[in-house]
């Protein structure tokens, strides 16, 4: 069984407003993002918000350490629901493979360009903790390398939404 978390403890600072609620065509990003990952995934939640289209759960060990405080918060869950995986992405990862399960295979891997979109084994939990218990940084790459993560490379990469001139971008491609 494969989690989904959505990692949406952000601080949209570039955006300027909360881009979880940012809107195309209708949709809030947030919801896009839980929409997509259920699509692939036995269950979403959505990590660093108090509400949101899923249930929710805080950042771990606590907010504003970045997404991997989010990735720890799901694993843990996982590891206690009996997952094998947690399958991630950003609130703003837009125009993901539709086929992103298999482009990124088993678990642990991460898409190059974007880290925060990976797969994840529930045993990663053990040396994530202890990352986010030493000094920073608290990077995906760094995690992702100290677990043996691969970097998948695809053809056509995924929206990063950090501004509303990215949004609008977004917006106007044929995805």
């Amino acid at each position: 069984m494969i989690l989904g978390a959505v990692l949406a403890g952000g601080q949209s600072s570039r955006f300027g407003s909360d881009k979880a609620l940012a809107e195309i065509d209708g949709h809030t990003l947030l919801a896009r993002a839980v929409d997509t990952l259920a699509g692939w995934c036995d269950h979403v939640v959505v990590v660093g918000r108090a509400a949101a289209p899923a249930p929710t759960l805080p950042d771990w060990p606590r907010p504003g350490m970045g997404p991997l405080a989010g990735l720890a918060a799901a694993l843990r869950l996982a590891t206690d629901e009996g997952y094998a995986a947690v399958l991630t992405c950003g609130v703003d990862s837009l125009g993901l493979p539709e086929d992103l399960p298999e482009v990124l295979g088993t678990a642990p891997a991460c898409l190059r360009s974007q880290p925060i979109v990976g797969v994840w084994p529930v045993d990663a939990l053990v040396p994530l903790e202890a990352l986010l218990h030493a000094e920073p940084p608290h990077a995906v790459y760094r995690f992702a390398e100290a677990i043996g993560a691969r970097l998948v490379d695809v053809a056509r990469q995924p929206a990063n939404i950090n501004t509303p001139a990215d949004l609008a971008g977004f917006s106007r491609k044929p995805f």
